[in-house]
Formats: C-alpha cells, sequence, structure tokens
C-alpha cells in the first residue's frame, strides 16, 4: 500500500522540479522597467530570447490575437497599463471603454511619446499602427471612430499589455 501511495506522490514532485526549473531557465528581462524612459534598440534575436513565443509574435512580428479573447478586452478594473515587453506606461483605464471590437480600446495614450504610430499597409488596407515609444513593439492599431474626447479608437493586443491596479481599487471589484 505504502509503494502505491509514495510512486504517484514522487511522479508528481519530479513534474514539479522539472516545471520549476525549466520556468528558472527562461531568460529574466532586463529590459524590463516601468520608471526607465530610455528608447530601447534591441535586436528581435534578442527578444526572442526573452519573450514568451507569443508575445513575440504579437510584439515583434506584428501578429494579432484573436478578437474576444484577450484578458483584458471585458475588464474594467481602475489602473494602468504598460507595455508587456518593456514597462513603459500607455495607458490609464479611465481612458478605456467597450468598443465591442473585441480587444480593449482606449481614446487616449497616457501621455506624449507613450506610443508611437507607424503607416501599416498590410491586408491591402491602409491603417496606422501604434507602437510603443519605448521598445517599438506593436501593441495593435488606431482609428478614428472613437469616443468623445478625442474620436480615437487605439485598439490593442490584451497580450502586450500589463496591467497593475490603482492601489485603492479592490482586488474583488476586477471584472473575470
Amino acid at each position: 500500500m505504502k509503494k502505491i501511495i509514495i510512486t504517484p506522490l514522487c511522479i508528481l514532485l519530479a513534474l514539479l522540479g522539472v516545471a520549476s526549473a525549466s520556468a528558472q531557465s527562461a531568460p529574466k528581462n532586463p529590459y524590463y522597467s516601468r520608471t526607465n524612459q530610455t528608447k530601447l534598440k534591441v535586436s528581435n534575436q534578442e527578444w526572442k530570447k526573452i519573450l514568451s513565443s507569443d508575445l513575440y509574435a504579437v510584439a515583434r512580428e506584428g501578429a494579432t490575437e484573436r478578437a474576444f479573447t484577450g484578458k483584458y478586452n471585458e475588464f474594467d478594473a481602475k489602473g494602468t497599463y504598460y507595455c508587456a515587453v518593456c514597462g513603459n506606461k500607455l495607458f490609464r483605464s479611465d481612458a478605456k471603454f467597450a468598443s465591442t471590437c473585441g480587444w480593449p480600446s482606449f481614446f487616449e495614450a497616457d501621455r506624449k511619446g507613450s506610443v508611437i504610430y507607424k503607416e501599416d499597409k498590410s491586408y491591402n488596407m491602409v491603417r496606422t499602427e501604434v507602437l510603443c515609444g519605448r521598445c517599438n513593439s506593436h501593441l495593435g492599431h488606431v482609428f478614428d471612430d472613437g469616443p468623445e474626447p478625442t474620436g480615437k479608437r487605439y485598439c490593442m493586443n490584451s497580450i502586450c499589455l500589463d496591467f497593475e491596479a490603482d492601489k485603492n481599487f479592490s482586488q474583488k471589484n476586477f471584472n473575470k
């Protein structure tokens, strides 16, 4: 009987050890900072070593996450959104609105220079791509069909965003 109990326990502990070791072997992101605003010049080869494959595909290769699947699409907590690649402050929740387009949407960036813009002619369309102002990572696109006061809709990929709740915002208020 002891052998039957010990064997599964040993297997479980071994699996946990492997998972823990692989998580620890993944390199930390030395470029991530929520206070440093120095522009980064990091090669895609270097980013590929640091970022998860999903984040790399969207942020560095311009892919788009599927509509209505991102964790911040229907998320209404009060706080600040940062670039998931470098930690640059991008948006405040006060500028977020329910656009029903399938991606988190904002009517303005946090400050001048927090994002930059680039013409995007992919898929036989002309759009304005939104990039992080610090690391040049692809965040999404901006459109001229948003609400007042700007008339803009910054349509962002959730995977490219990190969120930090305001200190006075209760954890129980998070929208699941």
